[in-house]
């Protein structure tokens, strides 16, 4: 029989209550630990399993908990910097957490009373939510496969999904599911070691390879009905569910290109050798150099720049939420979101044209900047944002209101 888990007792919670200087304090600390071993777990494809854990107990995990829930319940603009400074140390490890953040999010909107007294304690004592969300081979992203079915004493829960980031270090795996085949989706929460759920470590990305993207089997899973969300009743008016999820997703790459970039002045820095025909002694005095550098500079400068501002609007339209503040909260996102895809590759690539031959050794995997940026941003293409940009410029058309946006 499936066991309700909402009845249990509920413990203490262990994880700290960080206020907003403080998240952003031990995010810029964790980030600097993180980078230290990034390079090489990402050239060894070092699953970040001991980081992840320090990461839970840090607080960071537990940041958008509800005050009532005995959360920090700290806003979008803090917790879209304390992720980008993650990024900055570990993209890996920084994209392992955003589903956490978005069935955090989930949970606000959708979550009984009960739901959330006993999934936000969770979060409270350090646990980690994954995901089971996309599936491969159907007609597209949004189109989902996977089912719950009646069972005698709750649902069945059956499908195959891929891209399940954080799935393989998640306490509990929120599944996108259809309710009875062709019913509403909904998210089913599913315990890590519930029978019938596997989790494979098949992810072979060539960037962000240490994230354990890999494939979640679901075969006759029994889920408990009061382990059941309404997924489909987010979108029935304004939200900002798709905003909060693209705005992390765009802190990410903010945080790849200001690495990347912090990386190729060190690398000048420490002995690049300058091209004879500058007439200098030390590559940073290169005036190609300097320049490359200060349009580079810009470029992440813009895209860090418009990542706060549509964080501002995100937190703007949580506290009066219309179909209009929803809109420009989406839109501000996507402005975010196509700069710092812009702005990751470019880095990525050019740092090379500023550091030199050697700066391509494969000992020093400095391409793992442009890898992480390309494999990142394919996650949903940067060329829709600008359409839906554009489209709004031209006729003030607001973008659909969907995860994406």
């Amino acid at each position: 029989m499936a066991q309700s888990v909402l009845a249990s007792e509920p413990e203490a919670p262990t994880v700290p209550v960080l206020s907003a200087d403080e998240a952003l304090e031990v995010a810029a600390d964790l980030a600097a630990e993180l980078a230290l071993g990034a390079a090489e777990r990402d050239a060894e494809r070092v699953l970040p399993a001991a980081e992840l854990d320090a990461l839970s107990a840090s607080g960071l995990l537990a940041v958008t908990v509800p005050a009532e829930h005995g959360g920090a319940d700290l806003p979008a603009r803090v917790v879209a910097e304390a992720y980008r400074r993650l990024a900055a140390g570990d993209p890996s490890l920084a994209q392992i957490p955003h589903s956490h953040f978005v069935y955090v999010n989930a949970l606000r909107h959708q979550g009984t009373e009960d739901q959330q007294a006993f999934f936000f304690g969770e979060v409270m004592r350090g646990r980690r939510f994954g995901n089971a969300q996309s599936e491969t081979g159907t007609r597209h992203v949004r189109d989902h496969r996977t089912t719950l079915t009646p069972a005698s004493d709750g649902w069945v829960l059956n499908g195959v999904k891929g891209y399940s980031t954080g799935a393989l270090f998640a306490d509990w795996i929120p599944v996108l599911a259809h309710l009875d085949v062709d019913g509403p989706m909904v998210v089913a929460w599913v315990e890590r070691g519930a029978p019938g759920l596997a989790v494979v470590d098949d992810w072979d990305g060539m960037g962000q390879r240490t994230t354990a993207s890999g494939t979640v089997r679901l075969e006759d899973v029994a889920v408990p009905a009061d382990r059941v969300t309404p997924y489909h009743l987010t979108f029935e008016g304004p939200q900002t569910y798709g905003a909060f999820a693209q705005l992390l997703h765009a802190a990410l790459d903010a945080g790849i290109a200001r690495t990347a970039l912090a990386d190729a002045a060190a690398f000048v820095r420490s002995g690049s050798r300058p091209y004879p025909d500058a007439g200098v002694e030390r590559a940073g005095d290169d005036p190609l150099v300097v320049h490359a550098f200060g349009q580079m500079e810009l470029q992440v400068r813009a895209a860090e720049a418009l990542l706060a501002a549509a964080a501002r609007a995100v937190d703007a339209a949580d506290a009066d939420l219309t179909e209009e503040s929803a809109a420009l909260a989406s839109l501000a996102v996507a402005a975010a979101r196509a700069s710092s895809t812009q702005a990751s590759l470019d880095v990525g690539s050019r740092l090379f044209e500023v550091a030199g031959t050697r700066s391509a050794l494969a000992s020093l995997n400095l391409d793992r900047h442009w890898r992480n940026a390309r494999t990142h941003t394919l996650h949903d293409p940067a060329a829709w944002k600008v359409q839906h940009l554009g489209r709004y410029a031209v006729d003030g058309t607001f973008p659909p209101g969907h995860g994406q946006l």
